[in-house]
Order: C-alpha cells, then structure tokens, then sequence
C-alpha cells in the first residue's frame, strides 16, 4: 500500500481504499482516505 500525509493527523499515514489517477499535467496521483480519521489523503507519484 502507498502512503500519504494526513494534514488531519499530521503523520504519515496508510492510503485506504487508493485509487490511482492521472492529473491534468500527466503525473500520477494516488487518491484515497487515512486509514484512522477518514480524511481525504492524496500524494503525487511522478511522470506518468
């Protein structure tokens, strides 16, 4: 699994449910929620 920084917990924290997608500048994304709060958790990969 990816992780991503939860600015709600503001730790390091296990994407659930991630998706992968790709932004409008062609970089990757991984799109998901914290696994503790269920906040909204995004982080960008690289070059698609």
């Amino acid at each position: 699994m990816a992780k991503g920084r939860c600015m709600k917990c503001k730790k390091e924290v296990e994407i659930e449910n991630g998706k992968e997608v790709v932004m409008k500048n062609k970089m990757k994304a991984m799109k998901g929620e914290c696994g503790k709060c269920g906040t909204k958790v995004f982080r960008i990969l690289g070059k698609a």
